[in-house]
């Protein structure tokens, strides 16, 4: 039975594995993935070259559009009718007439019966020529579709594209028109180039970490103060929309990020969102907190993976625009050397013609009587002026002269027909110069193009370095977090018999608690919803970078005070650890904060012979030293206890300099009064 059945799993792990690579293919090479050379996906050509095959200068209902187009496209019409929205929507390719939605607001377009759309003159000018265009037949065979278009701007960059397909993703940025375009002038002449995103909704750009493509971009919205209690946010970052942005204001308004008293939405052509501050509120403080905690500040990652000859690349935007421009120069000559083809072919056609007639050639085939002596008197009567031919005689040329009617032949003018000849002639001869310097002559089509169409597409996001928001410093602080020594809790959600804590203060969900216990241990963790530390807790405070600590401690060995001064150290969440050696007799006796100006009174242990029972200390005469050192002794004696005196006037003592055991040097002690 075993041997049976292994080789069905076998046969079954192979179809999978065929199927799901076809599969994978296929959706990256025919549905998600745009190809470098045209920037288009497949439906995308599809409906492009449909609205081609029906462009009459007259707008077609889109329902209609999307039929002819499934004719091409083997999936549903819903994809069909999204891909036309947001073609129209970015407004290069296609002329719109009627609700196609609203990219500020989200709202959607109407039904495809009552909306109307056609090529735009850039797209017919641009897009096609059926002599470039190489054509397959569609997925029935009853059409032909193209490969791909020979797009003569550089379609990839200039509409951006995003696409999830098996394994993959892409997600291109938009640039803007003009500078596309003069990016390419550059690159023909052999000058360097670098260009950024331009969004359709606007907003400020970051592109400090953008990668040619890749990388990283920060996105913010653009705002105004029209006055200290109103912000209107005038511009979008990408991708968003006001419903989304406003839903994401509100979400952090309610979790206490920012205080708001209401928020209304303009938006019409422009964009408009209108927020009004609550009472007490700084706009540079809401500003600040709207950046860091809502979409008014996004990080967007482009990835530039494109079809680079059938195959999927990583890829970059100069890279990609240097392609399209080569490919620019390539489909150029080729058109002229089209064009030049059919003037050499029309000016042979007229200059038969006027041959034809102006020789009277015609007459000689009156009384012929059978068609193979007609083509014979033709062919001899043409021998003569084979030297005035730029080629030899063809049976199409005399079949064509065959077909000439008597009223043409009547209403001949030699001389309309000799300049008809020279413009042809003129023609050539410009074609001809334009073949030999290609890079100037696509120079010169890139220029006109820009001149033309330029100014319709102004730059609209702003590219600005901004410096990213610190969360934790515009967060509100809007918890209070207490320590309950009787229950050893510590958090802001304590029980209300908890309410009376022994420590407390308050904080932002994004602060860190840096708490030290009695035995000298140590630990940050974020702020807790309600934590058991135990009831040994002596100090909790927040974590700042500008904390000078000023310890006093018991060496339980030596039965020994030590005093010590530190920064605040560093340290991994969660993780414990130690202010001095641990032994259940080692405990901290005072614990100040201050870098300057803290001064202390440590009462010692009585002794008979002691002049001295107390000392003050000035702790600026201490310096500033790692966390892990064991600090400066402060006398030979234990200290019974140690009291905060910074600020009350300085009695006579002895200096903690002169103390045994405290820097090393000698002393009496004065007894306390």
């Amino acid at each position: 039975m075993s041997e049976t059945v292994e080789p069905q799993r076998g046969k079954l792990h192979q179809l999978f594995d065929t199927n799901f690579l076809d599969y994978t293919s296929y959706v990256i090479r025919e549905r998600a993935i745009p190809d470098v050379d045209d920037g288009l996906k497949p439906v995308q050509r599809r409906l492009l070259q449909t609205l081609h095959n029906m462009d009459d200068g007259r707008f077609h209902k889109v329902a209609n559009v999307v039929g002819e187009t499934m004719k091409l496209h083997p999936h549903g019409d819903q994809s069909i009718f999204d891909a036309l929205v947001n073609l129209a929507n970015k407004g290069y390719l296609v002329d719109r007439q009627g609700n196609f939605g609203n990219i500020f607001t989200g709202d959607q377009a109407s039904a495809p019966r009552y909306i109307e759309c056609r090529l735009s003159p850039l797209a017919r000018e641009t897009l096609f020529n059926k002599e470039l265009t190489e054509f397959i037949d569609s997925y029935d065979g009853r059409m032909q579709e193209p490969v791909r278009l020979p797009a003569k701007i550089p379609l990839l960059l200039l509409l951006g594209a995003e696409g999830i397909a098996v394994g993959m993703a892409t997600k291109i940025m938009s640039h803007n028109f003009s500078e596309l375009l003069q990016a390419q002038i550059d690159y023909l002449r052999g000058k360097e180039f670098i260009l950024y995103p331009d969004f359709l909704r606007g907003g400020i750009i970051d592109v400090a970490d953008y990668n040619h493509g890749n990388g990283r971009l920060l996105c913010r919205v653009k705002l105004e103060q029209p006055d200290s209690k109103t912000i209107v946010i005038t511009e979008l970052p990408y991708n968003i929309t006001t419903q989304s942005l406003i839903e994401s204001i509100e979400k952090a308004a309610k979790a206490n990020k920012l205080k708001i008293a209401s928020i209304n939405d303009y938006t019409a052509e422009k964009v408009e969102v209108e927020i009004k501050l609550a009472r007490g509120v700084l706009a540079e403080e809401t500003i600040d907190a709207l950046y860091a905690f809502t979409d008014c500040e996004l990080s967007v990652s482009p990835s530039l993976i494109s079809i680079e000859e059938n195959m999927p690349r990583q890829l970059e935007v100069e890279e990609v625009l240097r392609r399209n421009t080569d490919r620019l120069v390539v489909n150029l000559e080729r058109e002229l050397r089209i064009e030049l083809d059919r003037l050499e072919e029309k000016w042979h056609a007229r200059k038969l013609e006027q041959i034809f007639i102006e020789e009277r050639l015609y007459k000689q085939i009156e009384e012929k009587t059978n068609y193979k002596e007609v083509l014979a008197t033709v062919r001899l009567g043409l021998e003569p002026f084979a030297g005035e031919l730029k080629r030899k005689l063809t049976g199409e040329d005399v079949e064509r002269l065959l077909e000439i009617k008597i009223r043409r032949i009547s209403r001949f003018d030699i001389n309309r027909q000799q300049k008809e000849l020279r413009e042809i002639e003129k023609a050539i001869a410009q074609i001809k110069k334009h073949l030999t310097d290609m890079i100037g002559f696509t120079i010169g089509y890139i220029e006109d193009l820009n001149a033309k169409y330029g100014p319709m597409f102004p730059r609209k996001s702003e590219l600005r370095s901004f410096d990213e928001v610190d969360a934790r410093a515009a967060a509100l602080s809007n918890l209070t977090v207490g320590y309950h020594r009787e229950t050893g809790f510590v958090g802001h959600k304590i029980k209300a018999e908890e309410a009376s804590a022994d420590i407390e203060l308050c904080c932002s969900e994004y602060d860190r608690l840096l708490l030290i216990f009695k035995d000298g241990l140590y630990k940050v963790v974020p702020v807790p919803d309600k934590l058991f530390v135990g009831p040994e807790l002596y100090w909790m405070g927040l974590v700042k970078n500008d904390l000078v600590f000023n310890l006093i401690y018991r060496h339980g060995p030596e039965n020994l005070a030590y005093i010590k001064r530190f920064a605040t150290p560093k340290f991994i969440l969660n993780r414990e650890y130690r202010l001095f050696e641990a032994d259940k007799r080692s405990t901290i006796l005072l614990l100040l904060l201050g870098k300057e100006g803290v001064r202390v009174r440590a009462s010692l242990a009585p002794s008979a012979r002691a002049k001295y029972n107390a000392v003050e200390l000035d702790l600026d005469d201490c310096l500033i030293k790692g966390v892990s050192a064991k600090g400066k002794r402060i006398a030979n004696r234990a200290v019974r206890r140690v009291s905060d005196i910074t600020g009350s006037p300085k009695k006579p003592a002895v200096s903690p300099l002169e103390l045994p055991g405290f820097g090393g040097g000698g002393g009496g002690e004065k007894k306390e009064e």
